[in-house]
């Protein structure tokens, strides 16, 4: 078989088997908690870009199509490449700035793209869920979610492969709200582990 085929047909089996909705040990959709504060950096950035930081329509979780997929894929893959991880303190000289990345950027300049990218292509903000995750080795991370009807996935810098977010390492710890984004919400994540200090708090 052409090796070109192939792949076509490996990539529209995989899609088939996402849209038919394997079952999974914890929920598709993460469970949210009550209000809680948001990270420094994203509270900084809301004071610049209060456009981005206001209450949103919530519909309900997005519908899941082949195409919204192959989007949702081609995004993360595209700023993956394009972005060469960098911390703040490299970039800007100070601990944390959450900033909309050109060459370089950190986690969270990663996840701003994304959802702006995202945004541009038809997704609804309520949807595209700035997140906070504890990495295995303490650290702290930000990741965007996609809450879909066929469950929460995550964009992430550090892999290029879209998972949902039971089948990541992570802990989770808290999300923009779906109903404000420049709100956050914790997170009930079930496998949850003592929690130091965050840097991306």
């Amino acid at each position: 078989m052409h090796k070109t085929i192939a792949k076509t047909i490996a990539a529209v089996a995989l899609i088939a088997d996402l849209l038919a909705g394997p079952a999974h040990a914890l929920p598709a959709n993460m469970t949210v908690g009550g209000s809680t504060n948001p990270p420094v950096g994203h509270y900084e950035f809301c004071k610049g870009h209060s456009s981005e930081c206001f209450a949103t329509a919530d519909p309900g979780p997005a519908v899941l199509t082949r195409e919204g997929w192959k989007t949702i894929l081609a995004v993360n893959h595209a700023i993956n490449q394009a972005i060469t991880p960098m911390t703040d303190m490299e970039i800007h000289g100070v601990e944390e700035k959450w900033s909309y990345p050109d060459v370089v950027g950190d986690c969270e300049d990663y996840v701003l793209l994304k959802r702006r990218k995202l945004i541009e292509s038809g997704f609804s903000p309520a949807d595209l869920l700035i997140t906070v995750v504890l990495q295995q080795n303490g650290d702290g991370h930000a990741v965007l979610t996609v809450r879909t009807d066929r469950g929460d996935f995550i964009l992430d810098n550090m892999r290029s492969k879209v998972l949902l977010w039971s089948e990541t390492e992570y802990t989770f710890l808290k999300r923009q709200s779906s109903e404000n984004a420049g709100r956050w919400v914790k997170l009930q994540d079930g496998r949850a582990v003592a929690v130091g200090t965050i840097r991306t708090e």
